[in-house]
């Protein structure tokens, strides 16, 4: 759409928060076809003219026919757009409707008039579960169709949680029974009610109860009571009160995340039994069973909210440090054939005592290994594959990261807190210099050597990485494997998309990674909201143009997509209706094109 299109109004509505859609350009108003039309657009338009939210988005020429040019077709809209200009559509004055499909919007101020319950069901507590929402007087779910981090935090605010940590579809939590009430939800996620978010409407979507929206939401925590502020009874905020943690099974890994929530580096204690004093509000979460290596204490098993009844005479506690541990671990590695392996055993309190292998990997074998002064490591064998120690078993469950600087940084259950035998003692095995068995790495599918998936060599052959934790600092090691000096983006997903022949990185000839190789998109009903879709996968914030018939050169491979046709709300092509891979013959005389933008419109 052109910058031209500049002002919006409401026309023949009974007040000002109602009426027909009508947007300037070239000095007159024009109307919009319904085509499309939904919530989320008339949201954008409503904001633009200073109310809250949309209530309804009707069609058909609702609050009469306009008589100017119908000046838009087919707007799709997130919702969180601050401009028209930034939705999709097909372009200015393109349309093949009449006035009787004008479009209009009703809207509101203040608080939305029909504002929704929610709750969560199906987890395993009361922080995480499948999304329900409560609308006239009945439950039910909500679709997973653009679900996001932005509208799991509204709904967790609404709980009275401090922020969300994942935003799972398909059903995670398991399928709901009663009505899908929501589609397409789209939050900017500063909202206090789903009902302020966009979304297509009460009742209106195209799903099934296998796409069930859930979430995971975080709890705010705090230490109360402590001589300093590294110390204290641990309290969580739930639904705007304080309350505190039973000390049921409360242990070092536990308080390790709390530690880690307030910024600190690691635990030195998990105190239990009101050593910090007793709370007085509730008690709110018991048998908190975390691993140690969380981001939040709603990502650990826990009970739900209140669901068992605990005295303050059990409330947790924590004692937390900053900086190297300050009673960090001594470590040997005993009964190998050399000084670089063997069994790992752990000085304390004058003691050599062993570590049970529970969790035992390559990461922590990893930590003991720079502990002695190697490069790295080997193996982490278990089953006392060294021989069975003698003296008493300190540690289990250890889980390091493999960046610390000792194993009393990881996480790791208190001392001999877990009775475990000798024949379970975790061992390790070390190397000094360069790694003896090292990996080769390969970059396939990019536009140039410098780019592209990243397989490494096992016995022969060759295979992939997955994206978990796949960051930064993994592709810079990558990138010097191969020889460039860095590492500019750390791509997963399997990002399949790319620009060529453009003048700048934000436009180009659009291709497309099958099977792996690239291929070309065939311009038959290519228009702004499939451009739209592929600058968003190329983190772009929308398009300018669509350009068709090779405008950035004829491409050299297969033709793999025709007839794309996105609503342009789409994460990804694959999600858009298409004829199928090579369904069409096409010419590359017809490959389309994007040209994307960053920022405001």
């Amino acid at each position: 759409m052109s910058s031209d299109v500049t002002e919006q109004k409401l026309v023949d509505g009974s007040s000002k928060a109602e009426g027909r859609v009508e947007v300037f350009h070239d000095g007159s108003w024009g109307t919009i076809c319904d085509n499309g039309w939904d919530l989320r657009d008339a949201r954008v338009v409503c904001r633009m003219l200073g109310f809250e939210g949309a209530l309804d988005a009707p069609g058909s020429a609702r609050f009469g026919q306009g008589s100017g040019d119908i000046l838009l077709n087919l707007v799709g809209c997130d919702g969180t757009e601050g401009n028209l200009v930034d939705c999709a559509h097909l372009g200015l004055g393109v349309n093949y409707c009449g006035h009787a499909e004008d479009v209009g919007a009703i809207y509101y101020s203040g608080a939305h008039p029909n504002s929704v319950g929610v709750r969560l069901m199906g987890g395993s507590n009361g922080s995480e579960g499948r999304v329900e929402i409560r609308y006239n007087s009945t439950w039910g779910t909500v679709c997973d169709d653009s679900w996001d981090l932005q509208d799991a935090k509204v709904v967790c605010r609404m709980l009275g949680f401090g922020n969300a940590s994942t935003a799972p579809g398909s059903a995670e939590f398991g399928e709901g029974s009663d009505d899908i009430l929501l589609s397409h939800v789209g939050c900017d996620g500063t909202e206090d009610n789903l009902a302020d978010c966009a979304h297509l409407g009460f009742g209106v979507h195209n799903c099934q109860h296998n796409e069930d929206a859930g979430v995971t939401c975080l709890l705010r925590v705090r230490l109360v009571g402590g001589s300093n502020d590294a110390e204290g009874r641990v309290e969580v905020l739930h639904d705007g009160s304080w309350g505190t943690i039973c000390d049921n099974s409360w242990d070092l890994r536990d308080a390790r995340v709390v530690c880690r929530m307030l910024g600190f580096d690691g635990v030195l204690d998990a105190q239990r039994s009101a050593r910090f004093g007793q709370g007085s509000g509730r008690v709110f979460l018991a048998y908190v069973r975390c691993e140690g290596t969380e981001g939040n204490l709603a990502d650990c098993a826990h009970t739900e909210i209140e669901y068992y009844r605990c005295s303050h005479t059990r409330d947790a506690g924590a004692v937390c440090y900053s900086g190297a541990h300050p009673q960090p671990f001594q470590v040997r590695l005993i009964g190998g054939s050399n000084d670089a392996e063997g069994r790992v055993e752990v000085m304390h309190n004058g003691s050599w005592g062993t570590i049970c292998d529970d969790s035992w990997d390559l990461r922590d074998a990893r930590v003991v290994c720079r502990m002695l002064g190697f490069d790295g490591v080997l193996d982490a064998p278990r089953s006392a594959r060294f021989g069975q120690g003698s003296g008493r078993v300190f540690l289990a469950y250890v889980s390091c990261e493999g960046t610390e600087g000792n194993l009393a940084d990881c996480a790791h259950t208190e001392i001999e807190y877990y009775r475990c035998s000798h024949t379970r003692d975790a061992g390790a095995v070390c190397y000094s210099g360069a790694h003896p068995n090292p990996f080769q790495v390969h970059l396939v599918g990019g536009s140039n050597d410098a780019e592209g998936r990243v397989e490494l060599l096992h016995e022969g052959s060759w295979g992939t990485i997955c994206d978990v934790g796949w960051d930064l600092r993994d592709a810079r090691v990558v990138c010097r494997m191969l020889g460039f000096d860095g590492a500019l983006d750390a791509p997963g997903s399997a990002r399949f998309v790319h620009l060529v022949g453009g003048s700048n990185d934000a436009e180009g000839r659009v291709e497309v990674m099958h099977n792996g190789s690239w291929g070309t998109i065939c311009d038959y009903s290519w228009d702004l909201r499939d451009a739209s879709v592929v600058c968003r996968m190329l983190g772009f914030d929308g398009a300018l143009d669509a350009p068709r018939s090779a405008t950035f050169r004829q491409g050299s491979g297969r033709i793999l997509l025709s007839y794309v046709e996105c609503e342009g709300t789409e994460d990804n092509l694959a999600d858009c209706a298409h004829s199928g891979i090579e369904r069409y013959s096409c010419s590359h005389t017809r490959d389309a094109g994007a040209i994307c933008h960053s920022g405001n419109h």
